[in-house]
């Protein structure tokens, strides 16, 4: 009874291993091929459990998401100034035919990138060439990557994968280039600047000099219009004056004399040198009568 009892569970325990090695699983991150004596028999698309030959089919699994290749270097690519630029780079990529991609690159990831960058550069290579620096910089560099992912795409095609995308995430001037090319763009940012501000000085002299024809036009005119009131001035003045002594002329004479007298003798330390016998001091003499 202990020997039929233990020969079934050893039964139960081959049967168990039988059927350990007879199914495999696929899950949806991967695709799966199926070998049979070194020989492919069939490939696993869709994630499930299937059944395999035990000790004569293997299985060998591959990731099929988005993978990335990004360049642990800037690589050097020339011009068509003969200028060399750095360019760093990363590539979006996928498995999408893994019986092709085992078939060519013995399903080797590492063989499979080096072949993508090995395009990759290629292509950058000739394009870099037919274009500037401002091109690849800024200008056309959108339309460098979408033709390296279309060029990588069919090379990919030939190795059972997919380019998803080619991005230039930098492209930069080498160190002693980059020195020289800000030292020119200093030296004509300086020649700008130096031009703008002889322009503006001779703005400057300019503005300043119709500023001051300007001024000596306003105050010429406003001395002859301000003579010409004094002048019209005087003149009311004087004809008033000979208005109101016309009637009497002596008096006018008389008073003319009042205000000298007041002007000449005005400070006692004043000094006046003159005849005695002139007409200065003629109502003085004769107490304002001429005739006495």
């Amino acid at each position: 009874m202990r020997a039929y009892f233990g020969a079934v569970v050893v039964g139960a325990v081959v049967l168990l291993i039988i059927a350990s090695l007879s199914v495999f699983v696929v899950d949806q991150r991967e695709n799966a091929i199926v070998f049979r004596l070194g020989e492919v028999v069939g490939v696993k698309t869709k994630p499930g459990l299937y059944l395999k030959v035990p000790l004569v089919d293997n299985v060998r699994t591959f990731d099929v998401r988005i993978l990335t290749i990004d360049t642990p270097e800037p690589e050097r690519f020339l011009t068509s100034e003969k200028k060399n630029v750095l360019v760093d780079l990363f590539i979006k990529w996928r498995i999408t035919d893994v019986r092709q991609f085992y078939v060519s690159v013995q399903g080797n990831e590492s063989l499979a990138q080096t072949r993508l960058l090995q395009t990759i550069n290629d292509g950058l290579r000739a394009e870099f060439g037919n274009r500037t620096v401002h091109e690849v910089v800024s200008g056309e560099r959108d339309q460098i990557m979408d033709l390296m992912r279309a060029k990588a795409n069919e090379d990919a095609v030939k190795i059972g994968v997919k380019v998803l995308d080619v991005r230039l995430k930098r492209v930069d001037l080498p160190q002693e280039v980059s020195e020289s090319v800000y030292r020119r763009m200093e030296a004509e940012r300086k020649r700008v600047a130096n031009e703008l501000r002889s322009t503006g000085a001779a703005e400057s002299e300019k503005i300043r000099a119709n500023a001051d024809r300007q001024r000596e036009v306003i105050v010429a005119e406003a001395y002859r219009e301000a003579e010409k009131i004094k002048g019209e001035g005087d003149a009311r003045a004087t004809a008033t004056y000979a208005r109101a002594y016309e009637p009497n002329p002596e008096f006018y004479a008389f008073y003319r004399s009042l205000e000298a007298y007041r002007g000449s003798f005005k400070d006692k330390n004043d000094l006046l040198v003159i005849d005695p016998s002139s007409d200065f001091f003629k109502y003085l003499k004769s107490g304002g009568n001429p005739g006495k």
